[in-house]
């Protein structure tokens, strides 16, 4: 009975933040997201302009909302490899599951947004703050499996060269989007040049970080 208050609270706080962020994405794909401002978010969303910037704080942020699971999926990944398993092949399995299902954290956009994210500098280049943060914690969960510190040069260069591949891969999941090709046949395409990329990491990471 204790929770019940706080977890309500969540609920409706979580149901407020997707209310926000689905009108926003409403009216950014209608007339393009540097043609909006935090101020018609508010209204569309029937909410306070500081109720929307106290969600999120950066109007970026509005079109990208899922940047924990962006910044931190590949971090959760590694820590959650199986016994046997390396980081490496932890990250391939884990994406090659959210290739499957078209998950939109790794790029399945629709075209539409795909082409509202490309046609803003800002949310361009937001998107790369975000590929950088995603391999800084990248680099931090590597280097607290294998007991290095966060400054280890090992830990960051596997990042590196594993976010680089997750990076590349996202690109070419929104380039083929932009073209409107099929989900299905971009999970297809995206699939293979994920097998080639993993390929060339093996010779050094095949055995690093193994449970």
């Amino acid at each position: 009975m204790i929770d019940r208050p706080s977890g309500l609270r969540e609920r409706k706080k979580q149901q407020t933040r997707e209310h926000i962020s689905h009108q926003a994405t409403r009216l950014f794909l209608e007339r393009g997201f540097d043609n909006v401002t935090i101020a018609e978010v508010a209204a569309a969303a029937q909410v306070a302009k500081m109720t929307v910037t106290n969600y999120f704080p950066r109007k970026e942020d509005l079109a990208l909302d899922l940047q924990g699971p962006f910044i931190h999926g590949p971090a959760d990944a590694v820590r959650d490899r199986l016994p046997g398993e390396s980081a490496l092949a932890a990250l391939r399995r884990s994406l090659l599951g959210a290739l499957a299902a078209h998950d939109p954290v790794i790029g399945f956009s629709g075209p539409g947004f795909a082409r509202m994210i490309t046609a803003s500098p800002a949310l361009t280049a937001r998107l790369r703050e975000f590929h950088d943060e995603r391999e800084r914690s990248l680099a931090e969960a590597l280097a607290e499996i294998t007991g290095r510190s966060a400054g280890d040069l090992r830990p960051r260069v596997a990042a590196a060269q594993m976010g680089g591949v997750l990076r590349l891969l996202f690109e070419e999941t929104l380039r083929r989007t932009l073209d409107s090709r099929p989900d299905h046949e971009i999970a297809e395409a995206v699939t293979a040049l994920a097998g080639e990329a993993f390929a060339l990491l093996e010779p050094g990471l095949a055995d690093y970080a193994v449970r």
